[in-house]
């Protein structure tokens, strides 16, 4: 069957009908009393009867589960996959005794993202998509943002409209496609420290700063134990912003994951995570919610 073909029949059998049935795979979220708390355990009980959605990352070669449950308010998300080692810095900077200034290193953190589709109609969401969409990211960073508390709230657009501030890529047709990636309304968990003087030949990056607005929707928290990520998040199942996805119980959500940065970006075996920013969808998801 063809793309367009599959997607307009899958269009009609989601939002055409009230009995819904689809091929691809799904994360079933599950009513919860107790809700997560969110310290990177995954230890609550809340977890327990929550289905385990597994899905394969193939820029990273691994294997992701995922589990979600909601209460009358929210969301919760429950994240794990294989990592040899924890990356918690991110482009420190590096003392350049020769030219007597600080310059960015090439260590980059872990990070792992949600892609949610804004759009009703079924589109395929990765970067050599020959169809354009909107997609709510949520971007948790080990570095950045997990030490405060939060994931970053993006948007993509992803278009056929040429922008000075987007990546350009190619679809699966060879059409050229641009992805403009841009923070919600508000201010991030992180800022630059911008360091002139010597203080120590290699020095934090980030400050690190509560998010205000919609930029601070997503709340997260990672722990890295055992050779192994296990990362919470959670956010209002509405929010009063327009850049946000709304999840309302009783439909469905399509969704991607990456464990890497979804930026367009080639790999480069100079940073201590090659694939940082080469990251892309795999499979499509779904959301589902369960009573």
């Amino acid at each position: 069957m063809k793309r367009s073909a599959f997607f307009l029949s899958l269009w009609f059998l989601l939002f055409g009908s009230t009995s819904v049935c689809y091929g691809e795979k799904k994360l079933v979220a599950v009513r919860t009393a107790t809700p997560p708390h969110l310290d990177g355990s995954g230890d609550d009980s809340a977890w327990q009867h929550a289905p385990v959605l597994k899905t394969f990352d193939r820029v990273a070669g691994l294997q992701l589960e995922i589990r979600s449950v909601y209460t009358d308010s929210d969301i919760y998300f429950l994240v794990s996959f294989p990592d040899t080692d924890e990356s918690r810095s991110h482009k420190s900077w590096v003392w350049d005794k020769g030219r007597q200034i600080y310059t960015v290193g090439n260590d980059r953190e872990d990070t792992f993202i949600f892609k949610w589709h804004m759009g009703a109609a079924p589109v395929d969401l990765s970067l050599n998509s020959d169809t354009p969409y909107t997609a709510d990211i949520w971007f948790w960073k080990a570095c950045r943002t997990n030490n405060i508390g939060y994931a970053d709230d993006k948007i993509h657009e992803y278009s056929e409209v040429e922008n000075l501030d987007a990546a350009r890529v190619f679809t699966k047709s060879g059409k050229t496609m641009y992805l403009l990636r841009v923070g919600d309304e508000g201010s991030s968990a992180y800022k630059i420290d911008l360091v002139s003087e010597y203080r120590e030949e290699t020095m934090p990056r980030y400050i690190l700063t509560e998010p205000s607005g919609s930029r601070g929707d997503v709340r997260a928290m990672g722990r890295w134990q055992n050779g192994q990520w296990t990362i919470e998040l959670s956010r209002k199942l509405a929010t009063s912003h327009g850049d946000d996805v709304q999840f309302v119980p009783g439909r469905n959500y399509l969704f991607g994951v990456s464990r890497f940065e979804i930026a367009g970006r080639e790999p480069n075996e100079k940073l201590s995570e090659p694939l940082y920013g080469a990251g892309d969808v795999n499979e499509p998801l779904w959301l589902e919610f369960r009573p």
